[in-house]
């Protein structure tokens, strides 16, 4: 018989570290290798830096205050840089867990009943928050944090009754919070903490006037110590047309 070629041998190696990760959530969607590959993982962004004026501005509002809000439309890398800044104060040992909330919504489709455990069901609302970790840090270094308890990544629900100490915490999409919702969640910072809320009152899929983030951002851009940061379609690094788009629709 010939030698194996290059690719079977690759194939076969890649096998059993592959069936560990699929048997993570005991099947269906797994957030940690659902189109996750290889290559994306070997290549994790190592240094991020600021891709226009309101970027710079949230990069360095991070950096001095212990809460930060950052409102402004999609594609303006608010969840990115926040999961950035997550992870580089984790890194440094500033910080002894990162915790990562966004909440439950349909984005207004009918998504039915979902199969699994809680978090087989959670799992496709946070993926946005899976992909910007694993950008930072590989993916198997991830799931190591997963599993050891460092970073939690959960619903809203869950900071309930909480006080976040040691700790980094991002709540993504709070357009799609009640004021209440936000309320309960600012009172959860703890002693050398810091939280990141991000969001876009623009898009929010909850009733016409239910959401709280723009009351909560006006009350707390008054506060020393916090900061308000709102960003624009000139900061948008997505492709040309978003920003395009986003001024007449």
């Amino acid at each position: 018989m010939g030698k194996k070629s290059k690719v079977a041998t690759y194939k076969a190696n890649r096998a059993p570290d592959e069936a560990k990760v699929r048997s993570l959530h005991g099947g269906g969607w797994d957030p940690l290798n659902s189109g996750l590959s290889d290559r994306r993982d070997q290549s994790y962004v190592k240094n991020v830096r600021p891709r226009s004026e309101g970027q710079k501005s949230l990069m360095e509002a991070i950096a001095a205050n212990n809460l930060v809000m950052a409102i402004g439309p999609a594609g303006t890398g608010k969840t990115y840089l926040a999961v950035t800044a997550a992870v580089e104060a984790f890194e440094a040992g500033k910080v002894d867990r990162i915790i990562l909330s966004r909440p439950a919504i349909e984005a207004g489709e009918k998504i039915g009943f979902l199969p699994g455990d809680l978090q087989d069901k959670m799992a496709p609302y946070l993926r946005p928050l899976y992909d910007a970790l694993n950008d930072r840090m590989g993916l198997k270094r991830l799931k190591q944090h997963i599993d050891s308890g460092e970073i939690e990544i959960a619903p809203i629900g869950y900071m309930r009754g909480r006080t976040l100490n040691n700790a980094f915490v991002v709540i993504d999409e709070a357009q799609n919070c009640t004021y209440g919702q936000l309320k309960m969640i600012v009172s959860r910072l703890g002693w050398n903490s810091t939280m990141i809320i991000t969001g876009d009152p623009g898009q929010s899929d909850l009733l016409d006037g239910i959401s709280g983030l723009s009351d909560m951002a006006a009350k707390l851009a008054t506060v020393p110590g916090i900061a308000v940061e709102n960003l624009r379609e000139t900061d948008i690094v997505r492709h040309p047309l978003v920003a395009k788009m986003l001024e007449v629709i």
